[in-house]
């Protein structure tokens, strides 16, 4: 694993170095985590079938170019606070602490189902740096606010489709992708 820096040669003016490096390490891991979901939502636009196949594979690519788009503003943020931004697919998967996307060739309900974990993830872990950031940098705290109405926004297409009339959530309690896909399966089979 390559080392973090431990000093930068300077930083965003009322900012001191130590600061803006707790910074960049939250940043950075944002950024492997955003890397992630827009290779996995190609991934899905790629592999998703069945009978909403276009209506799903049409959602996906807006969301892969606005996560896309997210990254570069992270990684710009963190060259601005001195530091160097990391988006290789080697420092990715050292850095990482959450599993590969899990679901191969799939029918889009399933897809969807697992997407609803990919994203609850990554929108807990915005949060937590959103939080993390609120009282050192509120213009990093302003990205990530900006960044997070997005991704909830996603999240809230991918669940527009695992909600039944009555308001069930396909996917609650669902603890892995395959779980999650398994019930929103399930449920669109049993749905009148």
């Amino acid at each position: 694993m390559p080392s973090r820096p431990s000093d930068i040669p300077y930083t965003v003016p009322g900012m001191n170095t130590q600061d803006s490096l707790g910074i960049i390490e939250v940043l950075q891991m944002r950024l492997h985590s955003l890397n992630d979901l827009h290779l996995t939502l190609k991934h899905v636009h790629w592999n998703v079938v069945g009978p909403h196949f276009i209506a799903v594979h049409e959602m996906i690519d807006p969301q892969v170019d606005q996560v896309r788009s997210m990254t570069d503003d992270l990684a710009e943020r963190i060259s601005t606070l001195g530091g160097e931004p990391n988006g290789t697919p080697g420092a990715l998967v050292n850095r990482r602490t959450w599993d590969d996307y899990s679901i191969g060739r799939a029918e889009a309900i399933e897809h969807l189902g697992a997407l609803d974990l990919v994203y609850t993830s990554v929108i807990k872990d915005h949060r937590e740096a959103m939080q993390a950031t609120e009282t050192s940098d509120p213009v990093t705290q302003d990205i990530l606010i900006e960044q997070l109405r997005g991704l909830e926004l996603f999240q809230w297409f991918v669940r527009a489709h695992l909600e039944s009339s009555g308001g069930k959530l396909s996917t609650r309690g669902a603890s892995t992708e395959s779980k999650a896909a398994g019930q929103a399966a399930e449920q669109a089979r049993t749905q009148p």
